[in-house]
């Protein structure tokens, strides 16, 4: 390639043995990802050279990001999938579907995890013939639907023949590649830099020139290269004086080399520096356009290679030549390039470069823009559809049209986590029209909640957005006031969110369910739980409510403070639903998370471990963190000392307000009743709504048992007031033990009873049993207590929910009689995840199926299979479906 140095590798010899171990390792089924990451010039393209020396037997495929430029979604990917041999008609129809969508080819809203399972599936196919190799370069110019990708891939290739390696540029983008693996590419040192300096420099050298030299480059090896060819040597010999940063060092160098060059090769390589396709088709159509010789002028220039596809010797030659040229020129190029291309097959980088070539506001290429980024957006392209929108905006002369693109921008920005640029487009927007001056406070409110920082809380924008909306659109204002509501419980600051909605003018539109939450939220905060029931009970019951299809952990909060588990269950499994169908993996975690938690109050530990599995795998696939909160109600539940207890110490109290509740439930199981005492004290002093009326009955039972009556009493009262607000059997029947204990009321025991027998909530039940015979035993009733405690050890016993199983056992010894051991259930020997795949198995799924669910490979899943089965002892997927706490 022109202009590039012979490939010597000095001082690299930790470097390339981390590249030959992961080459190594994926040649034997033992894929993994590397990200080579440092400053330009420091190496990391010479260390994919010796990368791509090093995989002998590999199948070699490149993707690159493009720097001057918003990228198509998924272009970089479809570089990358272009090259492998595997048929895509080797892969599942909907596989298929989700790669035509992302890549163009047909109509719809692409899935990023289908189109992630699908990638996989063609490179394991790739597999069978030879390992395969993925390099990325410049992966901090990724498009964001192509990273997110890419990184899916990266997670996923751990039991595959499948290499990838990314170079990237820091600060590391885009964020999608933190978590994986790392190799730091650093400056050399000062022996080795000598001694690449004197192989690339064959004259004499003078030390003080030499020592110049050094000094400027700072170990970048490019920079060591290039510096000679900058001033000449005896320029640096005078003291010749270098930009601050060794990037700038070296691009300088890239443009003095440039500089002799004639108009047209100066403008040729303008243009080829203005396209990042690489596309010579369309260059020698620009240039054609722009009346000179484009194979004449090619002839002269260095830097660059004119093949069947147009590459800079470095990307920073690429900036340094598109940086060089005038203004003036760069739009000529823009302009010239937007003419060659096809308004058929790109419209987008057409509208692009008419976009560069603007020199000043321009509607049809502003509406032109706007087009663009609604087919991105249908095809998953949020950064680029934000992009368009941002220069849409921008090249708009009417005001109130200029507004409407700066907000649609904003929101876009926002949604890919954009957060600087969302808020500095929000500056910008000055309108005289309520409903955009809403929009925005909307906007600022989410950017500041998600930021957590700014002048004022989230819900202050929130509220002023429905202020502006009172008169002009009362339904859309109430709303934002709910919206303000829910914030204020989650993040502190409800009073001043109640004083406004007292103080806002009362809705004259039609009743909605909107409107009813909101009145009863502000009822239950100023008149209590009884006169809140009245109002919340007829919305929350009906879980198909709108209110709560946007707001399911609004729905779900109010449900388990009113003791409605119907309502709970039904609005975990409608956001589940909704999620699915939708395909978004934001909203699906929320309702696995919901959904699993309410499972745990079931009993049935599989079941919640196989949802929490999932949203894990969904979290592992996106790079998110996983919610804690089920999986916290698990592990108290489960009632393992130290595995719970590890947990929760894990937990960042301010993420998750549960954990005082469930070290409650943990300690109780336990009869660890001063610890349970002082986390359920917490847990109810804090008010959650939800988390505070669960924590009640815990608080209830360890006073009791640490003779503070008082504290009990008090805390009866307030649990009464939820649970018959509520007038669920669930609730009624909590409370009824919740009574017993305090008042030893026998009757309240056979209520409790009798309200949870016929209930799905079988830990409930069988918590009444165990409190009962505790009181029996205690009243030397041995006899009546054996037999109420059998019952509780069974059934506790049977769901595995071992410490209060344990207690019970305890209190049966205690009356004479030896409790049944518990027979090991097969999922205690199993991760979340085994315990996932196995009852998925066992309900019949195959490897590929399987593989799907979870966004791994099937090559994966059958490694997950063999551990399952050596843990267990089995030998084939039928003895799976025997097993009675699995199948």
């Amino acid at each position: 390639m022109p202009g590039t140095h012979p490939n010597v590798l000095i001082g690299r010899q930790d470097e390339m043995r981390r590249i030959d171990a992961l080459l190594h390792a994926s040649r034997e089924g033992r894929g993994g990802a590397l990200v080579l990451h440092g400053e330009p010039g420091v190496g990391k393209s010479a260390l994919l050279r010796h990368l791509e020396a090093a995989a002998s037997g590999f199948l070699v495929v490149h993707a690159s990001g493009a720097e001057f430029e918003m990228e198509l979604p998924f272009a970089a990917l479809h570089q990358l999938l272009t090259a492998v041999n595997s048929p895509p008609t080797s892969l599942p129809a909907t596989h298929r579907k989700a790669l035509d969508i992302a890549f163009g080819r047909d109509s719809g809203t692409p899935d990023p995890f289908l189109v992630g399972v699908a990638s996989l599936g063609l490179l394991v196919e790739a597999t069978e013939e030879r390992p395969v190799l993925c390099v990325i370069e410049n992966a901090q110019w990724l498009d964001q639907a192509s990273a997110g990708a890419l990184a899916f891939l990266a997670r996923r290739v751990s039991a595959e023949s499948i290499a990838l390696v990314f170079a990237a540029r820091e600060p590391i983008r885009p964020p999608e590649l933190e978590g994986l693996p790392r190799l730091a590419v650093q400056g050399l040192g000062e022996s080795d830099a000598r001694a690449l300096l004197t192989s690339a420099v064959r004259a004499p050298l003078d030390e003080r020139v030499r020592d110049r030299i050094l000094a400027e480059a700072r170990g970048n090896p490019l920079a060591l290269l290039e510096l000679p060819r900058t001033a000449g040597l005896a320029g640096m010999a005078g003291g010749y004086t270098q930009p601050d940063s060794v990037p700038a060092v070296i691009e300088q160098s890239f443009r003095s080399r440039l500089e002799p060059l004639s108009p047209p090769a100066r403008l040729l390589v303008t243009v080829a520096a203005a396209d990042p396709t690489g596309d010579p088709g369309l260059l020698w159509r620009a240039a054609e356009s722009l009346g000179f010789d484009a194979a004449t002028a090619a002839q002269s220039v260095p830097l660059v290679e004119f093949g069947t596809r147009i590459r800079f010797a470095h990307p920073l030659a690429r900036s340094a030549a598109y940086r060089a040229a005038a203004p003036e020129e760069r739009r000529r190029a823009h302009a010239a390039l937007a003419a060659a291309s096809d308004p058929v097959t790109a419209p987008d980088r057409r509208a692009w470069h008419h976009a560069q070539a603007c020199a000043g506001p321009d509607e049809q290429v502003a509406a032109e823009l706007e087009s663009c980024a609604t087919r991105a957006q249908e095809r998953g392209g949020v950064a680029a559809a934000a992009a368009f929108l941002e220069r849409s905006a921008a090249l708009t002369t009417c005001p109130a049209r200029r507004a409407e693109r700066t907000l649609a921008a904003a929101q876009a920005k926002l949604s890919v986590g954009d957060f600087d640029a969302a808020a500095d487009l929000l500056t910008t927007v000055r309108s005289d029209d309520p409903d955009q001056a809403a929009r925005a406070d909307l906007l600022r409110g989410r950017l500041s909640f998600v930021r957590r920082r700014g002048d004022e809380r989230p819900t202050a924008h929130l509220l002023r957005a429905a202020a502006r909306l009172a008169a002009t659109d009362p339904a859309w204002s109430r709303e934002c006031y709910l919206d303000a509501f829910e914030m204020g419980l989650l993040l502190g600051g409800l009073d001043h969110v109640v004083e406004a909605v007292r103080e806002a003018p009362p809705s004259d539109g039609p009743a909605s369910s909107a409107t009813a939450v909101l009145a009863g939220l502000l009822t239950l905060v100023g008149d209590g739980h009884s006169a809140a029931g009245e109002i919340l009970r007829p919305v929350i019951t009906d879980g198909d409510q709108e209110v709560w299809a946007g707001r399911p952990s609004l729905g779900f909060m109010v449900a388990t403070e009113l003791w409605d588990f119907d309502a709970l269950r039904g609005i975990a499994a409608r956001a589940v639903a909704a999620g699915r169908e939708s395909g978004s993996f934001h909203a699906l975690p929320i309702g696995l998370a919901m959904q699993a938690s309410a499972t745990v109050h079931t009993g049935d530990l599989g079941a919640a471990m196989e949802l929490i599995s999932e949203e894990e795998a969904i979290a592992d696939a996106t790079g998110a963190a996983p919610l804690v909160y089920p999986r916290l109600h698990l592990a108290a539940m489960r009632g393992r000392r130290e595995e719970a207890l590890t947990l929760f110490a894990s937990v960042d109290r301010r993420m998750s307000l549960s954990v005082p509740w469930a070290t409650a439930l943990l300690c109780n199981g336990l009869a660890d009743y001063p610890a349970a005492l002082k986390a359920a004290k917490e847990a109810v002093e804090h008010g959650t709504v939800g988390v505070a009326g669960l924590a009640l009955p815990e608080l209830i039972e360890a006073a009791v048992r640490c003779g503070e009556i008082e504290v009990a009493s008090g805390a009866l009262a307030s649990l009464q007031e939820r649970t018959r607000a509520g007038g669920q059997r669930w609730g009624l029947g909590v409370e009824a033990y919740a009574r017993a204990l305090v008042t030893e009321d026998e009757s309240a025991y056979h209520e409790a009873i009798d309200l949870l027998d016929d209930s799905t909530l079988v830990v409930y039940r069988s918590r009444a049993h165990l409190l009962y015979g505790e009181w029996l035993r205690r009243q030397g009733r041995r006899r009546d207590a054996r037999s109420a405690l059998r019952q509780a050890h069974g059934l506790l016993s049977d769901l595995g929910v071992e410490a209060f199983a344990e207690r019970a056992a305890g209190e049966l010894r205690a009356t004479g009689e030896q409790a049944r051991s518990r027979t090991s259930k097969a999922s205690d020997r199993l991760t979340m995840q085994e315990v996932h795949i196995a009852r998925l198995v066992a309900d019949g799924a195959t490897s590929k199926e399987v593989a799907v669910k979870l966004f791994l490979s099937p090559r994966t899943v059958d490694a997950h299979l063999r551990n399952i089965f050596r843990k267990l002892g089995l030998t084939s997927r039928r003895q799976l479906r025997d097993l009675p706490d699995i199948s």
